[in-house]
């Protein structure tokens, strides 16, 4: 069972935190420099592609640290797969509560007709800084899955 769970988890982790970590690198500073109408359409372009990808990396990540956490042997490695479920846990509150809402938002919006009190609603540093916190986190689970499967084998 653990060399299926093993690979699944850092498969699914891994590529999580990779997109996350992309799109903090990458993706996040493309958006903030861009004129209102144009971050709107690149926003809810990039959305649209993450939005659905994302929670199964995550979903996968946090009930295969669970069952890693149950299945180990020791306890050092147990309880690191259980501080990196709680990390991806984390991650994913992060973004139902802060992120995903404002990803709805802005793909409601018309890019050619912005509301005019846009500049003031504009959601850029609100979800640019939960897209940091929640990279962090899932880097961090990242990390510790490698620390715990290491220790394990």
């Amino acid at each position: 069972m653990l060399q299926v769970l093993i690979p699944a988890v850092l498969l699914a982790n891994g590529l999580g935190a990779g997109v996350l970590m992309g799109t903090q690198l990458g993706g996040w500073p493309l958006l903030e420099s861009l004129p209102s109408a144009h971050y709107v359409y690149a926003h809810a372009f990039f959305s649209t592609r993450y939005d659905p990808f994302m929670p199964v990396c995550f979903v996968v990540t946090a009930i295969g640290d669970g069952a890693l956490a149950v299945l180990a042997t020791e306890v050092p490695p147990a309880a690191l797969f259980v501080t990196a479920a709680l990390l991806t846990l984390g991650t994913v509150v992060v973004s139902l509560v802060k992120n995903v809402p404002v990803n709805k938002w802005i793909r409601t919006l018309d890019p050619d007709e912005l509301p005019a009190d846009f500049a003031e609603r504009d959601p850029r540093r609100h979800w640019g800084y939960w897209n940091r916190v929640r990279t962090t986190l899932a880097v961090l689970g990242l990390l510790i899955n490698c620390v715990a499967v290491g220790i394990l084998l």
